[in-house]
C-alpha cells in the first residue's frame, strides 16, 4: 500500500502562484508514476500533470504555466502553479500508480479569485 499526503493549496488572486506538494510513504518501491489531477464542481476529474520515468505530461490548459517535479529519493512530487486563472479552481489530488494499483491523496482545495 502507498499513502499520499498533500500540502499547499489555498486562495490566490488571478495571476498569482501556488505550490502543491505530495509525499508518498509505504510501499514506495512499487511506484512507477506520480502526478496531479483536479476536479472542479460539476466536472470530471482530469489529469493536470504526471511524471513517469524521465517523461512528463501536462494538460494543454496548464502547459507553460504549471511545472511538475519529482524526487524519487524523497518520494515526493510537487506542482508549481504560476499565472493562475479562475478556471484553475478545483480540488487537486495527488496520484501515484504502481503494481496495477492507483493511489490517491485526500485532495487540497485551490481557489483562484479576486
Amino acid at each position: 500500500q502507498v499513502q499520499l499526503v498533500e500540502s499547499g493549496g489555498g486562495l490566490v488572486q488571478p495571476g498569482g502562484s501556488l505550490r502543491l506538494s505530495c509525499a508518498a510513504s509505504g510501499s514506495t518501491f512499487s511506484i512507477v508514476s506520480m502526478g496531479w489531477y483536479r476536479q472542479a464542481p460539476g466536472k470530471q476529474r482530469e489529469l493536470v500533470a504526471a511524471s513517469h520515468s524521465s517523461t512528463t505530461t501536462y494538460a494543454d490548459s496548464v502547459k507553460g504555466r504549471f511545472t511538475i517535479s519529482r524526487d524519487n529519493v524523497k518520494n515526493t512530487v510537487t506542482l508549481q502553479m504560476n499565472s493562475l486563472k479562475p478556471e484553475d479552481t478545483a480540488v487537486y489530488y495527488c496520484h501515484a500508480y504502481g503494481q496495477l494499483q492507483n493511489y490517491w491523496g485526500q485532495g487540497t482545495q485551490v481557489t483562484v479569485s479576486s
